[in-house]
């Protein structure tokens, strides 16, 4: 756009009303939209991008870290797992919801048509990743998670009551002037620059995690761990309303893959086999849970001379290898492979390294929020705050969808504000919004924003000292009048500089939350070196920060509610909250006393007297010099999306189909398109099929199965996979994948028999027949149907097949049966390759391991291949204590860490025999962190549910 835009007149704002407004359109918002709706509310759903591509579930989810399935875990356990990995601070209350309520969401969204991985049974594939607990539920097909809850929101039930505005961002939450309850919001439209003010009856506050706090290291604005364009708006807006925010000084800070803003996915990697070594190939993580003790630790060994870190899998074999790849290079980031592959990487002969991120602030990774009760409601009377936004600890994806579904039920009781809105609020945010246009010759956004992130890299990140979060705030405070002089001629770059407001703001918080704590918590997330220990007896509280009514920063230290359930390592003292107000900033103009002489070293490396003590300055810090950043070294302005432009246009088919999928068309409506001569039409066909899923969609996707063109097939495979879980099972959908299994496509026959099983529409006979398959692939999942079945005869045949892959499904398969039974995997104990042999020992522990063949196990641990003995020592798991003790206590010597981690885990389930602990005390000496860790917990009781 060549002539800047004017800025137009309050009085020409573009007014809208509704009962419930939802701000942010990703995962809580979605959820709190739909659940206000069901409840008869009328809902205004506001997104600043576009709800179908927006938020943290853009490109998918590759897993849950916190599934509390019943059976595998207990609600009390997993709050006080959260208890612990958050040192103590906790409102139990709220972490509670996400425990019982989770479960129940599963479910939910799984009748949406979410996919979670499941066992051949159709029982949840739990996962344990942590030392204690099983939380972690796979999703190795969730790439599609926001396109589902997308097809929800657009169900004609729906649109009657959600109302979707895309492109309009809020930069303020407007309250009543006299009670001060929220009564609807100011922003913008992102495209066209109008004014736009919305009226509510309640607010949902659900913008995400301020995600493009630090800088990267690769001085990339919009490279960040969190997705980028989550700049902090919801803390900003929260705080100027009044709301209370909590925990702000506890920083997000991840493990990453070095140069790539990814995470390095260890907990995807771990129950394939997969863990964080240091360069010698020592595990070296001692804590448990996810959780800022573990980035220290994780940083340490960075620092150290054992450093660079790795995530490993080099030692994996092939097949383990290609199941990883397929859930990292795709669900989780599809340019992650395309990274590894231009610096001549394969997980097979390099292993990942791994690096810090940068700070961020984020509930659900952290606990840095706007604080929130159990029903996520804020201390703003009307506004509410669910996701990543909202302090609930450790909340993750499940936790913002429990809080987004507690946020629209609880909304949905108010109706549309109907009185006047306050003329001064409506003037700030006009201000704020425009006051770049002019002056459009003003510092560009990217120039500032990198200025501003690069101060917070400087003086905020950890480790953290009173004296660099002081200059911090002075740096703050400063440029408070340099992004008020930002220039912008286009309303995308209003947006941006809107934004840097934002990132300014919570920096600012970031800073001064971490000066009023004065103490080190949480491990990396917030450790001063000027008060290095942890004090619980004056901090175990959480710290609140409030706008004064004078405009300034002010904090509340409020003692944690009494625990729901009892952690023994913390005691909350209770008694009344404690007001701080505004912090005292160090002294930081001069390098002390500005007439003193040079100060003599104290014997702990500091000044004899700490500087956190002296009397602030009566004359205001001297400025600090603006930094040097010449507009050349700087990233390029962000740009909006725009798809490339094909070397031809699209098919006008094409074009009419796009438009008709808005309107959820039937099937009949997208019949002509699936029988289209093209086959490009016929593929977008059918994915339009997989977004709006019309009664009959199962059999005009199976017959899309045997399409004449590789890409459509491919399509309808991956929508039948996709949408499996809400798929009725009729015959004639049976039919038309018995029918694909036919078809001379491997990828057709795979999805057909995994889509048959999942709905129990095949039988032994059927399954049977695809162990004859010419492909590997195919005959694998020929495997895991005959198990969903029970088809242990048809099983035993197939321990004769001449794959590895096929043979080590048959393993497992025989352990995974409804009634397990040691006898059939006799012929797979015995077999030539080391990974079918350790496939069968391990199977023993789940099948039984009588005495004949707990001889035989003991014999296997000293196998050349350190995967048998890793199963020899898993099958005396479920041996005779007296037969088993002895054996592993002699392969806790054995030089393969997973090998003694491995007797380890076995003795433990033998903790009652004097022989078992005495061993397992000695192992608690072990070189290996994960060796250590489980045999630390011989001591300890077995936590109820744990499998």
């Amino acid at each position: 756009m060549d002539t800047p835009l004017t800025v137009p007149d309050l009085a020409d704002a573009t007014e809208l009303s509704c009962d419930v407004l939802v701000v942010g359109g990703g995962t809580a918002g979605t959820m709190a939209a739909l659940t206000a709706a069901e409840r008869g509310a009328n809902v205004l759903l506001l997104e600043k991008a576009h709800v179908r591509h927006s938020g943290a579930l853009a490109m998918g989810m590759d897993g849950v870290n916190n599934a509390v399935v019943p059976g595998r875990a207990e609600p009390d356990d997993y709050v006080a797992e959260i208890t612990r990995a958050n040192d103590g601070l906790v409102d139990q209350s709220t972490v509670r919801q996400t425990a019982t309520r989770g479960f129940a969401m599963v479910q939910r969204l799984e009748s949406y048509g979410v996919k979670f991985e499941k066992d051949e049974h159709g029982e949840y594939a739990v996962r344990q990743v942590h030392r204690s607990g099983s939380y972690v539920l796979p999703m190795p097909e969730g790439k599609d998670v926001k396109k589902v809850l997308y097809r929800q929101l657009r169900r004609r039930e729906m649109r009657e009551r959600i109302r979707i505005e895309n492109r309009v961002m809020p930069v303020r939450v407007l309250t009543h002037p006299e009670d001060g309850r929220a009564v609807g919001v100011a922003g913008f439209h992102t495209r066209t620059g109008e004014f736009v003010v919305v009226r509510a009856g309640a607010v949902v506050l659900a913008t995400g995690a301020c995600g493009r706090l630090g800088l990267p290291a690769s001085g990339y604005l919009y490279g960040t761990y969190e997705n980028p364009t989550n700049a902090g708006d919801g803390y900003a807006m929260a705080y100027h309303a009044g709301a209370a925010l909590t925990g702000i000084e506890c920083f997000q800070i991840n493990p990453l893959i070095k140069d790539y803003n990814g995470p390095a996915c260890a907990y995807v990697a771990n129950p394939f086999g997969g863990y964080q070594v240091n360069r010698h190939g020592e595990r070296f993580v001692e804590s448990d849970y996810w959780s800022g003790q573990m980035m220290a630790e994780f940083a340490e060994e960075l620092a150290s001379d054992r450093g660079p870190v790795y995530l490993k899998l080099s030692h994996l074999p092939e097949e383990t290898i290609g199941a990883v790849e397929s859930i990292l290079h795709t669900t989780e980031r599809p340019t992650r492979g395309t990274f590894h592959e231009n610096r001549g990487h394969d997980y097979r002969t390099h292993d990942i390294e791994m690096h810090i991120s940068e700070i961020g602030l984020c509930g659900g990774h952290s606990a840095s929020g706007v604080r929130v009760d159990a029903h996520a409601r804020t201390t703003v009377p009307r506004l509410y705050a669910a996701g990543d936004l909202a302090s609930v600890p450790h909340n993750y994806m499940i936790g913002a969808f429990v809080f987004g579904d507690l946020a629209g039920e609880d909304a949905s009781r108010y109706r549309a504000y109907e009185g006047e809105l306050d003329r001064a609020q409506l003037a700030e945010a006009h201000e704020l919004v425009y006051r770049p246009l002019r002056r459009p010759d003003g510092p560009p956004q990217p120039q500032v924003e990198f200025k501003l992130r690069r101060f917070v890299n400087d003086y905020v990140s950890p480790p953290k000292t009173g004296a660099r979060l002081s200059l911090a705030v002075e740096a703050f405070t400063r440029m408070s009048e340099e992004i008020a002089g930002m220039g912008a001629r286009t309303p995308h770059e209003l947006m941006r500089c809107a934004e840097v407001s934002f990132i300014r703001d919570c920096a600012e918080m970031a800073a001064r939350a971490s000066l009023a704590r004065t103490e080190s918590r949480w491990g990396l997330y917030h450790q001063r070196l000027d008060h290095p220990e942890r004090d619980d007896t004056d901090w175990l509280h959480h710290l609140d920060l409030r706008k004064s009514p004078s405009g300034a920063m002010e904090f509340t230290a409020r003692p944690v509610e009494p625990y729901v359930v009892p952690v023994p390592e913390f005691a909350p003292p209770g008694g009344p909250e404690r007001h701080i107000g505004e912090v005292a900033l160090v002294p930081v103009a001069t390098a002390g006393p500005r007439d003193a002489a040079p100060a003599a070293r104290s014997a702990a490396g500091g000044p004899d007297t700490p500087a956190t003590d002296l009397p602030a300055p009566d004359t205001p810090a001297a400025r600090l010099p603006a930094p040097d950043t010449p507009a050349a070294h700087l990233p390029a302005a962000d740009a909006p999306t725009t798809e490339v432009p094909s070397a031809e246009a699209p098919h006008p088919r094409l074009l009419r189909l796009l438009s008709l999928v808005e309107d959820s068309p039937d099937l009949e409506a997208l019949g002509p398109y699936l029988a289209d001569p093209d086959p490009a039409v016929r593929a977008a066909a059918v994915t339009a099929l997989g977004e709006t899923a019309p009664a009959g969609t199962g059999p005009a996707l199976a017959a899309r199965l045997r399409d004449g063109s590789p890409r459509v097939r491919a399509a309808a495979a991956a929508a039948l996979r996709e949408l499996v879980e809400v798929l009725p099972a009729e015959p004639v959908l049976g039919a038309g994948l018995r029918e694909a299994l036919g078809v001379p496509d491997a990828a057709v026959r795979a999805a057909a028999l995994d889509v048959l099983r999942a709905l129990r529409l095949g039988d032994a006979p059927l399954y049977a027949a695809a162990l004859d398959d010419d492909a590997v692939d195919v005959r694998v999942r020929a495997v895991r149907a005959l198990v969903a079945v029970d088809a242990v005869p048809e099983l035993a045949v197939a321990a004769g097949d001449p794959a590895r892959e096929v043979r080590v499904a048959v393993a497992r398969g025989l352990a995974a049966v409804r009634d397990p039974a040691p006898e059939p995997l006799g012929p797979l104990l015995g077999d030539a390759d080391p990974l079918v042999r350790g496939a069968a020992l391990a199977a023993l522990a789940d099948t039984g391991c009588p005495p004949g063949l707990a001889a035989a196990a003991e014999a296997a641990l000293a196998d050349p291949a350190w995967q048998v003995r890793a199963g020899a020592a898993t099958a005396l798991r479920a041996a005779p204590a007296a037969l088993a003790v002895p054996g592993l206590a002699g392969a806790l010597a054995d030089p393969n860490a997973d090998v003694r981690k491995a007797a380890v885990l076995a003795l433990l389930a033998h903790r009652g025999d004097p022989a078992a602990r005495t061993a397992l005390a000695g192992a608690a000496g072990d070189a290996d962190a994960d060796v250590r860790a489980y045999a630390a917990r011989a001591a300890a009781p077995v936590p109820s549910g744990a499998r």
